[in-house]
């Protein structure tokens, strides 16, 4: 049995961890081979090297890679923690890159324990560019020509690359990837007067470190919503009684659909039982649309203990029970929610209040300025223009912080992915994505096909990689016991 991961980010740690950690009775061992060509395996795009002040934008109970088990990443963390309390959250908030060290170990762990059970692994610092049908097996093509023997696949290549909305890639000044921000930052003058497209989390990195790195120069936020994510709240401990997987697939075993009524029927029923009001809760939400965001923020980070309990289930709930409900909900609920894209993007994705807080002394410092309806921003050879609304505005630099869409292929995926389909051995999801067309192939990760419209978090990812480990393991398990006796 032959396994190749491609890929070593997140998705690769957590499909590693579940395969470790899944009962492999039956399974005869094999060769598990991880192809990555980046020199920071198990850290992906996010989670590598850094400045400190890019922190990891959740609580360790919302950040474990291990699918059902909470406090795997808060066991690691320890009392390291303390170093990092957010005094607002009351959780440790650590570096990016430090969480990035809770994958390293976490995937060698997953590997020492697949050695021990019999399993040979290795990592192959090669760029993978296709998969072919080999006979009955699978053939991994990387870049360099070299083949690789295998009877499974699964794709952990992360997601896409930001958008140039605006066409400005060869504008001198301008900063189109944004990570490391530890580099991408260092030419700006501290003076500059700096535009951050976007005003989503990466918007909020860019800001907050180059306050942190002693910028003096005027930051203005563009967007075109104008809407901030919304704040963490503290952790309550509450845990979901209606809005669970089991829950909507009831639902789907009776009425062979779950509409979007339904669903939200069940978050009624969770704030029900808790005393909460779900009209007020809801109407709250559709508000941010037009309350001032700098008022919202002020009143959201006034609220992070607040007990109420509907902003914590919508948040938790969005990643690990949101992928699935969203492959069951009929077309015109999905339809209904991709209308609201960002205040379902701001309120799944919330911000730490430590980089709320500094969000709102730049603010009221006058530091810095959200600038909504923006319509264009062009280079001018001094500079860049920017219209938004009826105004006009002239920054120095331009950092790019407009998120990649959900499902998009990798510019460095690109050339695997086509082969792949046009291997007929996997297919593109109307909807964007990869889905597999060949049971020998998984996708895990942000790329893979019929998701939500939501970027998925390390919940989410989790989740997946548990339910990829699964389809591996009963197929290989499935292939064992139809081999003949001789070859067990």
């Amino acid at each position: 049995m032959e396994i190749a991961l491609v890929g070593a980010g997140a998705a690769a740690v957590g499909l590693l961890d579940a395969l470790a950690t899944t009962s492999l009775a039956r399974v005869r061992p094999g060769l598990i081979t991880v192809f990555e060509p980046s020199p920071h395996l198990w850290r992906g795009r996010p989670y590598g090297p850094d400045l400190d002040t890019v922190l990891v934008n959740a609580p360790p109970a919302i950040m474990s890679i291990r699918h059902g088990d909470p406090g795997h990443y808060a066991a690691w963390l320890g009392e390291s923690g303390a170093a990092h309390l957010d005094d607002l959250l009351g959780q440790p908030l650590v570096p990016r890159h430090r969480y990035g060290d809770y994958l390293a170990a976490t995937a060698e762990a997953a590997l020492r324990t697949l050695r021990a059970n019999g399993w040979r692994t290795r990592i192959a610092r090669a760029r993978v560019t296709g998969v072919e049908r080999r006979g009955d097996r699978l053939a991994v093509v990387a870049a360099d020509g070299g083949r690789y023997a295998a009877d499974q696949v699964a794709l952990c290549v992360g997601g896409g690359e930001p958008r140039d909305l605006y066409s400005l890639a060869a504008a001198p000044g301008y900063v189109h990837e944004p990570y490391p921000l530890a580099r991408t930052l260092a030419p700006i003058p501290a003076d500059a007067r700096v535009a951050v497209l976007g005003s989503g989390l990466t918007a909020v990195d860019v800001v907050v470190s180059l306050a942190a790195r002693g910028h003096t120069g005027p930051i203005t936020m563009l967007s075109r919503s104008g809407l901030l994510p919304h704040v963490w709240q503290r952790p309550s401990g509450h845990r979901p009684a209606h809005v669970t997987a089991e829950r909507v697939a009831t639902a789907h075993r009776e009425h062979g659909t779950v509409p979007l009524g339904h669903l939200i029927g069940l978050l009624r029923a969770e704030l029900a039982e808790a005393g909460e009001d779900f009209d007020a809760f809801a109407a709250d939400l559709l508000a941010a649309g037009t309350e001032d965001p700098v008022r919202r923020l002020r009143r959201q980070l006034r609220s992070v203990g607040d007990p109420r309990i509907g902003r914590r289930v919508l948040q938790e709930t969005a990643h690990t029970v949101g992928p699935y409900a969203w492959r069951l909900l009929p077309e015109s609920g999905r339809a209904r929610l991709r209308r609201h894209f960002r205040l379902a993007t701001s309120v799944a994705s919330p911000m730490v209040p430590v980089n709320a807080a500094t969000l709102l002394r730049l603010l009221d410092a006058g530091r810095l300025t959200l600038v909504p309806d923006v319509r264009a921003v062009e280079a001018t050879g001094g500079g860049f223009a920017v219209t938004a609304g009826d105004s006009a505005i002239h920054v120095d630099a331009v950092v790019n912080a407009v998120n990649p869409p959900p499902q998009a292929v990798p510019r460095a995926a690109g050339e695997l992915v086509a082969s792949l389909v046009s291997g007929g051995l996997a297919a593109f999801h109307p909807a964007g994505g990869v889905v597999p067309a060949d049971p020998r192939v998984q996708v895990a990760g942000d790329l893979a096909g019929g998701g939500p419209f939501i970027t998925s978090g390390i919940p989410g990812i989790a989740a997946q990689a548990a339910r990829t480990a699964d389809a591996m393991l009963t197929l290989a398990r499935d292939e064992s016991s139809e081999a003949p006796a001789t070859l067990r």
